[in-house]
């Protein structure tokens, strides 16, 4: 069943004190993942396989490339990790690209905090205000990120508009370049 998210990434130097400011609201702790999306190539829309220890799955999902909180249509399967499937989908559509990350995930109701460590580009924090059901409605979407971005101080110059997959992209084609 299709959800839809309302969600923010931003850039910080400072995770600890970002995850220290969201301990005090007791959030429910997940733990640590060290992930691997893989991203395919498709003609709309972003296609990614995630493979942790925690998470597992294959997520569509169209967004706007915007630098603030945007809306995100979200296709979730959940699986169990079976290197098939990575194969079946490198052979159907070709591999764009692949981000290596280190997560920390927590939890206050719908809403998720990722506090990532992404090779090659950095510290981030991702927001996801998440409605799988379609009873909290987007405008509580819009204001639970609005609510975290003040308290995690995000000024607007903070926001990320891409993808991590989009980020690591320009960072190869500027490598490219240089060579």
């Amino acid at each position: 069943m299709p959800h839809i998210n309302f969600e923010f990434k931003a850039r910080t130097n400072n995770l600890d004190f970002l995850v220290k400011r969201l301990l005090e609201l007791n959030p429910k702790y997940i733990g640590q993942d060290k992930q691997t999306d893989t991203y395919f190539n498709v003609a709309k829309g972003r296609l990614k396989l995630r493979e942790g220890n925690i998470e597992n799955a294959l997520i569509y999902y169209e967004r706007q490339n915007v630098a603030n909180a945007k809306q995100s249509n979200v296709l979730l399967y959940q699986h169990q990790p079976d290197p098939s499937l990575k194969d079946i989908l490198g052979k159907l559509h070709g591999i764009k690209v692949v981000v290596n990350k280190v997560r920390r995930i927590y939890f206050i109701e719908n809403v998720k905090f990722h506090f990532d460590t992404i090779d090659e580009l950095g510290t981030f924090v991702e927001v996801e205000a998440i409605d799988n059901t379609g009873n909290i409605g987007i405008e509580k979407l819009k204001e639970q990120c609005s609510k975290y971005a003040e308290l995690f101080e995000i000024k607007s110059e903070d926001y990320i508009s891409l993808s991590y997959s989009d980020m690591i992209l320009e960072r190869q084609a500027i490598s490219k370049q240089r060579n």
